[in-house]
């Protein structure tokens, strides 16, 4: 079951895992896939400790983080020296609290802002490239991590080349072919083709249709296939084409193990395919999450527009926190692939890898049977 790749990064089948949770980078990585942590919603100090904490679990096995380095940000915000919080516009606060009032959700208090503010306040940096090498200099301290990850564009090269030096492979996620040429310039290792099925920052192309371009650009450089994969017999398809793996992220939103609050995981286990769609509601950049009034109400006329990194991920977070005092399932809002109409109960990490497992090898053995008795029948 081992691709090329997977021998490079010393994982055992062509399963790698995206993921908030570290408990679901450490399980899929003990399950013999290939965990990366992503890294944004922590700050640098936390980012430390949730390293620390993956080192110790995996006992030497390698695992590897997602990092986004931003191409457009808010520059203001980006050389703001007090609260991001103050450059938001007046227009979006009073559109945000009217929205939410309306529907009887109570706003928090002026300790509960300040509390929940300050708990990710330093976060929201790591939409500016600053804060987004504080995060690389953490990572690059921990000898577990043998790949890099950048979504959002492609890093500068003498950052590819700090990560190469210590012997980290460096990865880049691309929704259109152009995107991959830019991570082969700047001297990527590995390329996920992601389909716009797929949960987070994504784009228009489908996997099926965008993993053929990536591969034929790639060249030598493997390519894992991104967007609506979380079966067995999915992993197999993107082997066909060509791919050397996966990358899941959606389907271990499911598992007991990930970073959903119970209020999120009821949502997520009664959404549809269609009920994730993309909106600019939580980053200011589309990104596909599952549908509700909040974004909605940023599609309907008049609306205003979004705020770019870092401000509108603010504005979301602070709602977020009302909503899910209030136990609104409504106005919930997450990240999350078209794939999330297939889970439809809790499990584990460690069963969604057995039957992805399964499903692989089952399917492998079905095509190979179609071989030989097409061979047979010639």
């Amino acid at each position: 079951m081992q691709t090329e790749i997977c021998r490079k990064l010393g994982c055992e089948v062509p399963i790698f895992a995206f993921s908030h949770s570290k408990e679901v980078v450490v399980e899929v990585t003990k399950a013999g896939g290939f965990g990366c942590f992503g890294a944004l919603t922590h700050s640098p100090e936390e980012l430390e400790h949730e390293l620390s904490w993956i080192d110790a679990q995996l006992d030497g096995r390698s695992y590897g983080v997602d990092i986004i380095i931003p191409k457009s940000f808010d520059e203001k915000a980006a050389a703001a020296a007090g609260p991001l919080r103050e450059l938001i516009p007046g227009e979006i606060r009073e559109f945000v609290d009217a929205l939410l009032s309306e529907a009887g959700i109570p706003e928090l208090s002026r300790d509960e802002e300040e509390k929940i503010y300050g708990a990710f306040a330093q976060r929201e940096r790591n939409y500016t490239p600053d804060g987004a090498r504080k995060l690389i200099d953490v990572s690059l301290r921990h000898e577990g991590v043998r790949l890099i990850v950048s979504a959002l564009g492609a890093p500068p090269r003498e950052i590819v080349d700090a990560f190469h030096a210590r012997g980290i492979l460096v990865g880049g996620m691309c929704g259109h072919v152009s995107h991959a040429k830019h991570h082969l310039l700047a001297g990527a290792d590995l390329l996920i083709a992601q389909g716009s099925e797929a949960g987070g920052h994504t784009g228009t192309i489908t996997t099926l249709i965008l993993l053929p371009d990536v591969i034929a650009a790639a060249g030598e450089v493997p390519v894992l296939a991104a967007g609506g994969i979380g079966r067995g017999d999915q992993v197999a398809a993107a082997i066909a084409m060509g791919a050397q793996g996966a990358w899941c992220g959606t389907i271990w939103l499911g598992a007991k193990e990930s970073e959903l609050s119970p209020l999120e995981r009821s949502v997520l286990l009664r959404s549809r395919a269609e009920d994730a769609v993309v909106s600019r509601w939580m980053s200011g950049k589309p990104l596909r999450m599952i549908r509700s009034k909040c974004t909605e109400a940023w599609e309907v006329p008049g609306a205003p527009r979004p705020l770019q990194p870092p401000l509108q991920s603010i504005v979301y977070h602070l709602a977020r926190a009302r909503i899910e005092r209030a136990g609104r399932a409504d106005f919930c809002s997450f990240p999350a692939g078209q794939l999330a109409g297939m889970i439809d109960k809790e499990t584990t990490v460690a069963e969604i890898m057995r039957e992805m497992k399964r499903g692989y090898r089952e399917t492998l053995e079905r095509m190979i049977a179609l071989g030989l008795h097409g061979k047979s029948g010639g």
